[in-house]
């Protein structure tokens, strides 16, 4: 990991969250703003965990403190992923710089009563905590369990979390919402990208779409194409070879 854990003290004034990679930040108007909420949405196995991955990598390296909730992995798995990316994370996650907290908790029960009075402890624990960057991958299995009016109000209070500092990221799938929903929950956010596959070939590659990024000029429509290599991450792919 370049530098070392000497790379985390420090930090510089910066008002953008690189992902870590050049060509990716380039897409996004040389990254996403800082307390900022991005949605990041789209359909199975369209990048969604992997472009959060990158997000993370490249948080950590610009000195800021990371919590990752996740309901797509455990500890172990994400620790894992990371590593078959070629991001080393485990100088951060050691020093608690990074911390994951899997929500897919054994022998928890989901239940709707519940559900409103779990997202708000998740407020108040996002609200509490050092770390600058929040991730949430996914909210799906919220959505089941919770009504449209909660979910809103969960974004709404995302929202004012990132009024006093904090960036959030949360990732869902786009089948699990109402489209009413969807629109209202993406004209909260500041930024808005959307995962999708296409076909290049005989294969297909993870389209990210950038439909808004706030504060960004001539982003809006900027498509970027990727494949994930084991052993070498994340790679850009010229969006001529791909067919959306």
């Amino acid at each position: 990991m370049g530098g070392g854990i000497g790379d985390i003290l420090g930090g510089e004034d910066k008002k953008i969250l690189s992902t870590g990679n050049n060509e990716l930040d380039k897409k996004i108007a040389d990254g996403l703003p800082l307390e900022s909420l991005t949605l990041i949405e789209g359909e199975n196995d369209t990048g969604k965990s992997v472009l959060t991955q990158q997000i993370i990598w490249g948080a950590l390296k610009q000195s800021m403190c990371v919590d990752l909730f996740t309901t797509e992995n455990t500890t172990k798995s994400f620790l894992k992923q990371m590593e078959s990316m070629s991001l080393d994370i485990s100088e951060y996650y050691a020093w608690g710089y990074l911390r994951v907290f899997p929500l897919n908790v054994v022998g928890f029960e989901w239940k709707e009563t519940e559900m409103s009075g779990l997202l708000n402890r998740l407020i108040q624990f996002i609200k509490n905590s050092r770390a600058e960057v929040i991730i949430i991958d996914s909210l799906t299995l919220f959505s089941e369990y919770a009504d449209t009016g909660t979910i809103l109000t969960f974004f709404t209070n995302c929202k004012n979390l990132v009024d006093h500092g904090k960036t959030i990221l949360i990732t869902l799938h786009t089948y699990a919402f109402e489209e009413e929903s969807l629109v209202r929950i993406r004209s909260i956010s500041d930024a808005h990208l959307s995962m999708k596959k296409a076909l290049l070939g005989v294969k297909y590659v993870m389209v990210l779409e950038v439909n808004k990024v706030r504060g960004a000029r001539k982003t809006t429509g900027n498509l970027v194409s990727f494949e994930v290599h084991p052993g070498y991450g994340m790679k850009i792919i010229p969006m001529s070879f791909a067919k959306v």
